[in-house]
């Protein structure tokens, strides 16, 4: 079988898993538990349909760092385009506007954990997704 995974070197001081600095939430799920200090970012260009902004509970939104329309209209959420999205999108993120806001997410991630909220149905072929991926590399 292998040897077994350690975990030990990511834990805290005191003995406890620390919380994710960055995680996905899906704007029409129930939100999860809000980690002390936590923020919620809303990385959509439209606000979700039918969701209030109270129930929705996010403290900032920020529709510059979505897909261009271009991009989002041509993507359309198809899985079978997902990794040419995921290209053409990490290359608009690159841009010197998307670029700032992507530092300005990274620096609330370095103070405490965030949670980027997105409506799209599918969970792992989405805009938020590359986000995540362009905030690891940012804090990496």
């Amino acid at each position: 079988m292998g040897d077994p995974v350690c975990y030990l070197h990511l834990l805290d001081e005191h003995g406890s898993m620390p919380e994710p600095r960055l995680r996905l939430e899906r704007a029409y799920d129930a939100p999860g538990p809000r980690a002390p200090g936590g923020k919620r970012v809303l990385v959509d260009r439209v606000w979700p349909r039918g969701v209030r902004r109270d129930a929705l509970g996010a403290d900032l939104w920020l529709p510059e760092l979505a897909p261009s329309d271009g991009l989002r209209r041509w993507f359309r959420h198809r899985s079978e385009r997902w990794d040419d999205f995921r290209r053409r999108y990490l290359e608009e993120l690159r841009e010197p506007e998307r670029s700032r806001l992507l530092d300005d997410v990274a620096g609330l991630a370095r103070e405490g954990p965030v949670t980027l909220l997105f409506g799209a149905k599918d969970r792992r072929h989405n805009q938020a997704v590359v986000i995540l991926e362009a905030l690891e590399g940012r804090l990496a």
